[in-house]
C-alpha cells in the first residue's frame, strides 16, 4: 500500500533541521526498501531558495504505519514541522525516482500537488512520461474517494510543470521546487 508524506516546514525551523540531518536519514534509512521517491522541496526554482519540507512517497502495510512513519520521524517529533499532508497513493508509473530515465541531476525539478475532489482527474500518464519522476492519485485512508493529484517531474519552468494537471479540475494546484533526496 503506498503513501505521500508531505513534511512541511515550520517557519525558522532550517538549523533545527540541520542539527538533526543525520537523525533524519538514519530513520529514512529504515525504509529504503519501500521508498519509491523522496526529497527536499524549496520556495523558488532552486538549492538557493529557502527549504519549505520533504516528500516521501513509499510502500507501508497499512493507515496505521503511514502514520507512524509521518509523526515518528525525528525533525516532527522535534517540532520542525507546521504541518504533515498524508494520503494514500496510486502510482501510475510503477517505478521508483531510482528508475527515472534521466537520473539525478539535469534540469529543473518540481513537486506539482493538485487538491481536489469529486471525479477524479489526470489518471492517464502524460505521453512524455520520460519527464515524469513519480505521478499518482492521492486517495482517502481506505482508497475509496480521490483527493487530488501528486507529480514529481522535470520542465523547463514552473508553469510547464503546472500543466502536468488539467488546472480546472483541482480546487489548488501548488508548484515547488524540488530535488532528489538522501544521502549523498
Amino acid at each position: 500500500m503506498d503513501f505521500f508524506c508531505f513534511h512541511r516546514d515550520r517557519p525558522g525551523s532550517l538549523p533545527l533541521r540541520k542539527a538533526l540531518l543525520e537523525e533524519h536519514w538514519s530513520y529514512m534509512d529504515r525504509y529504503a526498501e519501500g521508498m519509491i521517491a523522496r526529497g527536499p522541496v524549496f520556495a523558488g526554482d532552486g538549492d538557493d531558495d529557502p527549504l519549505l519540507g520533504s516528500v516521501h512517497i513509499l510502500d507501508l502495510p497499512d493507515p496505521a504505519a503511514a502514520r507512524a512513519f509521518a509523526f515518528d520521524e525525528p525533525t516532527y517529533q522535534a517540532g520542525g514541522y507546521r504541518d504533515v499532508l498524508l494520503r494514500r497513493w496510486h502510482d501510475l508509473l510503477g517505478r521508483t525516482m531510482w528508475q527515472y530515465p534521466s537520473g539525478r541531476t539535469g534540469g529543473n525539478r518540481y513537486l506539482v500537488l493538485g487538491l481536489g475532489e469529486g471525479e477524479a482527474a489526470d489518471l492517464a500518464v502524460a505521453a512524455d512520461r520520460d519527464e515524469l519522476i513519480a505521478h499518482g492519485s492521492l486517495l482517502s485512508d481506505d482508497g475509496t474517494a480521490w483527493l487530488g493529484t501528486a507529480a514529481l517531474l522535470r520542465a523547463p519552468d514552473p508553469d510547464a510543470a503546472r500543466a502536468v494537471l488539467t488546472a480546472d479540475r483541482y480546487a489548488s494546484v501548488e508548484v515547488y521546487a524540488w530535488e532528489f533526496g538522501g544521502r549523498r
